[in-house]
């Protein structure tokens, strides 16, 4: 006999929970597919504010605010004595004001134990290998020790990230337009040297001389911090370094980032991340959605990763309700153009970011306010505002707002 749900989702990440807990909200039979056993490490660690609203709409808020992350204000910005700071209590848009930075190994598996109690069914260790349509989906799944089986659902969603299920097993995926690049990155028990540094803020340093290469440090709560670069692909490969020592010789590249971490214990074993930017053909079918980063991921310097992924969970969970419902979807506009809104926002600050112009309007030293609350906004997440200028004409108002920083 084959199993059967309601929905199924492909990956327990943030995306996936997310969709999860709001389709038990309404009622549905929801089983979540995870490959991998939770907790396990997980990069995407800054969350911006409007991931939060997204985790309140989904009953799942309550459980994050109770496990003592890291709270985050804001973002900073260094590049040699150059150093700048945006702050969300600022923002344009109405919205959270706040947020956190979390290890994703808790976090994750915080999001999976809630849903679990909300009713979600959840089946660590398979894997989905193989899927047809036919009056809905069936999935052929794996388990951890090899027994297959076939499982039928209405609706799929795909939630499964990098590894991006979906796109794999039914053609779709292709080739992204940016640059293909590479992250390299740890954790470390932190012990920083500058007891003026804002643990309440991402820090964003640009490489010394090399503006196309930059780092991030996300501190934690209890003296921890994630620290990573991202690099050309090209760059790595040619340097011939083992991951851990390339790492290093970045961050000596770099004096202001060298100085912070010189005391820290670097007691993490280094991870990789290449090729990760990624397109698709659709972002939907008859029986299936995909959502966040198997569907399209940019580039990880805004932390837009997490914030694509749980918006669409939210839009796609609520549609797909409305669907069971009896309403018709019209799914291109409803869901697809509405969640480009985001997408195509941050592109515009991803590619502006690497070509530097973005990066001469963060430096900016004597910025107006009220634009500099505009940028702040989307930094902080709210990349569908299309009340924001900055989001509904981000392309030309940012190269014009870029072209007045160069001039001055």
């Amino acid at each position: 006999m084959v199993a059967r749900k309601t929905v199924a989702i492909i990956g327990a990440g943030p995306s996936g929970t997310v969709a999860a807990a709001l389709l038990r909200k309404n009622n549905h039979d929801v089983v979540i597919f995870e490959k991998q056993y939770f907790p396990r490490f997980s990069i995407g660690e800054s969350l911006l504010c409007s991931c939060l609203e997204d985790l309140d709409n989904a009953g799942l808020l309550g459980v994050i605010e109770q496990a003592n992350f890291q709270v985050k204000t804001g973002a900073a910005f260094q590049h040699n004595n150059r150093y700048a700071t945006f702050n969300f209590a600022e923002n344009f848009t109405d919205g959270k004001d706040s947020t956190y930075q979390v290890e994703r190994a808790k976090f994750d598996k915080l999001l999976a134990d809630e849903v679990a109690r909300l009713g979600v069914d959840l089946c660590f260790g398979e894997q989905v290998e193989d899927i047809r349509f036919e009056n809905g989906v069936e999935l052929t799944l794996r388990k951890a020790d090899g027994q297959q089986y076939q499982f039928h659902a209405d609706f799929v969603l795909d939630a499964s990230g990098y590894g991006r299920v979906l796109p794999r097993l039914l053609d779709l995926e292709v080739p992204s337009t940016l640059v293909t690049r590479r992250a390299v990155f740890t954790h470390i028990t932190d012990y920083f040297s500058d007891k003026a540094f804002d643990r309440e803020k991402i820090l964003i340093t640009t490489h010394a001389s090399n503006p196309e290469i930059w780092f991030w440090t996300i501190p934690f709560a209890e003296g921890r911090s994630s620290i990573g670069v991202v690099v050309p692909e090209s760059l790595y490969v040619d340097s011939q370094l083992d991951s851990d020592i390339f790492l290093q010789t970045m961050i000596n590249e770099t004096p202001s980032l060298s100085s912070l971490v010189e005391d820290s214990e670097w007691d993490t074993p280094i991870n990789t991340l290449a090729g990760y930017s990624a397109n698709v053909k659709t972002l939907h079918g008859e029986y299936f959605a995909l959502l966040g980063n198997a569907a399209e991921f940019l580039d990880p310097v805004f932390s837009s990763g997490v914030t694509i992924a749980m918006h669409s969970a939210t839009l796609a969970a609520e549609l797909l309700h409305q669907q069971f419902s009896g309403h018709d979807i019209d799914w291109e506009n409803e869901y697809s153009e509405k969640l480009k809104i985001g997408i195509n926002c941050f592109r515009t600050y991803v590619e502006n970011w690497y070509n530097q112009r973005f990066q001469d309007v963060v430096y900016y030293q004597d910025p107006d306010p009220h634009i500099k609350a505009m940028i702040c906004s989307i930094l902080a997440g709210y990349a569908w505002d299309k009340n924001n200028p900055f989001v509904s004409d981000s392309e030309n108002k940012l190269n014009l707002l870029a072209d007045i920083c160069q001039a001055s």
